[in-house]
């Protein structure tokens, strides 16, 4: 083989990536979701559907398209942090007329995702942002990123309560534990938790008779919610994307 030909071939295979690393890189969503996308059939390369998230490619020299439409670029990277209210859905996809949590930025600059996911009834911390690879960095479970949520509840807290929550229960088929369980005041304390398994806090809260007024999200790894308004978001620095895996 002729060696400007070899060169040519070696400098096409170093700028090709894996599929769900590439569509990552473009705004589509996290990994994790866009290795879903693959699985599902909804990524074509060049025509063909491609159902391996580890496909090499290049978004230069190949048509990429999710659900028919082309992934053209790499979207300039954003980060922001949201203090959630209560009644939107972190999700994409529109389920019915419901809120969800894109709502709060239109009109949208960017393809747009929540970091994880806090339930319709919670509020407080999230982070919304572009970047499928930071995502996948913070909801990864070797990331080890502790999450601590303030919980108001109907009745006086006592120390049995404390007891039972801090025994853990059984969530999504997993015994978890809280990594700790402090009472703040009469009908308020805080649970701080690494699985992040859905609904856990309340599934740990309800195992101790307690009936929860409000729940809210007020810490990532060393990223605080602070006095943001409800409602409200602001962009992330890099002092801020650190405090997260500190």
């Amino acid at each position: 083989m002729h060696y400007s030909l070899l060169l040519a071939i070696l400098f096409r295979m170093k700028n090709k990536q894996r599929l769900s690393k590439v569509l990552a890189a473009a705004g589509v969503d996290s990994r994790r979701a866009c290795e879903e996308l693959i699985f599902s059939g909804k990524v074509t390369v060049n025509g063909e559907v491609v159902l391996l998230p580890q496909t090499h490619v290049s978004i230069e020299e190949d048509k990429i398209c999710v659900s028919g439409k082309e992934v053209s670029h790499l979207e300039d990277k954003v980060y922001y942090l949201l203090n959630k209210p209560e009644g939107y859905i972190c999700t994409n996809k529109r389920p019915g007329d419901k809120k969800i949590v894109l709502d709060l930025f239109e009109p949208l600059q960017h393809k747009l995702f929540t970091v994880g996911r806090l339930d319709r009834e919670t509020s407080g911390l999230l982070i919304v942002t572009n970047d499928g690879h930071f995502a996948n960095r913070v909801i990864h479970p070797s990331a080890n990123i502790s999450k601590e949520y303030l919980v108001k509840v109907s009745q006086e807290i006592s120390h049995e309560h404390l007891v039972l929550i801090s025994e853990g229960a059984l969530v999504e088929g997993s015994f978890v534990k809280p990594q700790k369980v402090v009472k703040v005041r009469r009908g308020t304390l805080k649970i701080t938790i690494k699985e992040g398994k859905k609904r856990e806090v309340r599934t740990l809260v309800e195992k101790a008779d307690l009936s929860i007024l409000e729940l809210k999200r007020i810490r990532i790894g060393n990223l605080v919610l602070g006095d943001l308004p409800l409602g409200s978001y602001r962009e992330m620095n890099e002092k801020d994307k650190t405090a997260i895996f500190a």
